[in-house]
């Protein structure tokens, strides 16, 4: 399958397509381990020379996190993207990611917000993508679930209704999600041949033990173990992507772990959907911001 750009086989697009879907079917929820030999990475040390632009959707925006200087994207100042600036010390900084973006808006206007990928110039030297959530579908299947979970609390109504057709209809999202994350990742080499590339993954919404916390989140007990593996299926996704094009994977997920939604107001990293901090309903807070921050300046700091 040719997703528009030529140097690619449709033999190619369909084994990366069956790999994902290998992957994911068979729940192998571990890391690529190897990457091309074609990537770049920086090493520690501050970016004074550095153009910097921010590619991603609201986990990467920080709606509500003050303080908001887009509203159209509600867009935060205290983002990872801009505590990753600051701490790099840059020398240019733009930060495009925009609350709702999937993949298409890497290429179309939303709202006042261009274009993401017009912001990538051959003098690009750093790209951060944090981008596939909308895509497979993150708002409505936190609805659906909340939803269906008062019917059934002890079970599992919300995977029985996503494998109603006796496929897992959030696997398969996942993997026709690929290749579009694919395709973004080829136009930014495209545009900027000698940046690094970062793929950064999602954090933990729910707690990594399968445990529950209903009504804060109002989902079936069965449920929850259900929808972290979806997240970690995503994330896996994520990093295969990465691998194929040369860039590097940033895992927020593990430093996140411990500081879900379902976490108290003092330890969680992650808002429920009733919110205690400034922050979207499910949806990283400041701190949260500030641990996949730090998680992208480790990544930074190692040359492999």
């Amino acid at each position: 399958m040719a997703y528009g750009i030529p140097s690619r086989s449709s033999a190619s697009g369909h084994r990366r397509r069956a790999t994902v879907a290998a992957a994911l079917g068979g729940c192998a929820l571990v890391a690529a381990s190897t990457t091309p030999a074609a990537a770049h990475d920086g090493g520690p040390g501050h970016d004074r020379g550095t153009s910097y632009v921010a590619l991603g959707d609201s986990y990467t925006a920080g709606p509500v996190i003050p303080t908001q200087v887009d509203a159209n994207c509600a867009r935060s100042d205290h983002n990872y993207p801009s505590l990753v600036a600051a701490a790099r010390k840059v020398s240019a900084f733009k930060d495009v990611s925009c609350s709702g973006a999937t993949t298409a808006e890497m290429w179309k206007a939303q709202g006042t917000n261009g274009p993401q990928l017009d912001a990538v110039r051959r003098d690009t030297d750093l790209v951060t993508v944090q981008i596939g959530g909308n895509d497979v579908g993150f708002g409505s299947i936190i609805a659906t679930c909340a939803a269906l979970g008062s019917r059934d609390l002890t079970g599992n109504p919300c995977q029985q209704y996503y494998n109603s057709s006796g496929t897992d209809q959030l696997v398969l999202d996942i993997v026709q999600t690929a290749p579009k994350v694919d395709k973004v990742l080829r136009a930014v080499r495209a545009r900027a041949p000698h940046a690094r590339i970062l793929v950064v993954g999602y954090p933990d919404l729910l707690p990594d033990d399968g445990s529950g916390c209903y009504p804060t989140v109002p989902f079936a007990a069965k449920d929850f173990p259900y929808l972290r593996d979806t997240g970690k299926r995503l994330n896996l996704m994520l990093h295969l992507v990465a691998a194929w094009n040369g860039a590097r994977y940033v895992d927020t997920y593990g430093p996140t772990v411990g500081h879900d939604m379902c976490k108290a107001p003092a330890d969680r990293w992650i808002e429920p959907l009733q919110p205690a901090s400034p922050a979207a309903p499910a949806h990283p807070n400041a701190k949260g911001e500030a641990a996949m921050a730090q998680a992208v300046l480790d990544r930074l700091a190692r040359r492999h």
